[in-house]
């Protein structure tokens, strides 16, 4: 029988990521255009990371449940390394955003949600099932 892990190659694929990786762009243009009408971040930059973390979260449960049966990343340095990064991108954004109450606030919003589907594939790709 196959997992999905196996399957797909990585258990940070699936609904998860997707989600993730569609809220982060929706955020980076929201925020984007906030920028470009000199706004500084608003409540739903704020609100949009929060649930992007929540799903960052939940990619990090679903990568646990995977190491605990067994599964390991082949390459466990850089794996570990962007898991720890992508989980701390929105809070330091938020915290970042709301140090620069203008529309550069707003453009560290973007730019950290412009980086963090980056991150999220770089993180499937590092993961190989070994031995499945």
């Amino acid at each position: 029988m196959t997992t999905a892990a196996t399957t797909t190659g990585s258990p940070a694929d699936g609904a998860l990521a997707v989600a993730a990786i569609v809220l982060s762009l929706l955020v980076a243009v929201w925020a984007l255009v906030a920028a470009l009408r000199h706004r500084p971040p608003d409540r739903m930059q704020l609100i949009g990371l929060a649930v992007l973390e929540l799903l960052l979260l939940g990619l990090v449960l679903v990568t646990a449940v995977a190491l605990a049966g067994g599964e390991r990343p082949g390459e466990p340095g850089s794996f570990f390394g962007y898991l720890v990064t992508l989980v701390c991108l929105p809070p330091l954004a938020a915290v970042l955003a709301r140090m620069e109450p203008t529309r550069w606030g707003s453009a560290i919003v973007c730019a950290v949600c412009l980086v963090t589907p980056v991150v999220v594939v770089r993180l499937q790709q590092t993961w190989q099932v070994l031995g499945g």
